[in-house]
């Protein structure tokens, strides 16, 4: 499982492997906000956490079509499904390394990204941690729609 979990972080921040492009979203999108809004401050303090919550969910929905699809081209997640593993513990291992390469990248700049938003430091603190807690939520449910696709 460690080896699993190795291989799928690795993929992530490989070169072309969509962490970035991922970042690179969530960046853009919190850097435009302020342009749209215009510039009242205060208003901008008011809907930045959701705005960077937003952000967070749209960058993590664009990696999530990689999740399993090095496998099922190569044919390993037949390998994967044989094993004496259970499977679910196969895919609580990739959503788990998922998590750690694309989406923990994104809750770690959150705060930065935050203060483009001018949000006072409770609300910094406060959008971390909720994302930190959350954003395994927006993992394992696209898993679903992932798996499916």
């Amino acid at each position: 499982m460690w080896a699993l979990y190795r291989r799928d972080v690795l993929l992530s921040v490989r070169a072309g492997g969509g962490a970035l492009v991922g970042l690179l979203f969530f960046l853009s999108v919190v850097a435009v906000v302020p342009f749209g809004v215009g510039p009242d401050l205060v208003l901008l303090a008011r809907i930045g956490p959701a705005m960077v919550w937003i952000a967070v969910l749209l960058s993590t929905l664009i990696g999530l079509d990689r999740m399993f699809r090095a496998e099922r081209d190569d044919g390993s997640l037949d390998i994967l499904k044989m094993r004496d593993e259970p499977l679910v513990l196969i895919v609580l291992v990739k959503c788990l390394a998922h998590w750690t390469g694309y989406v923990l990248p994104l809750v770690i700049l959150s705060p930065a990204m935050g203060l483009l938003m001018n949000i006072g430091p409770a609300g910094l603190g406060a959008a971390f941690v909720t994302l930190l807690v959350g954003s395994p939520a927006i993992t394992f449910i696209g898993a679903a729609g992932a798996a499916i696709a």
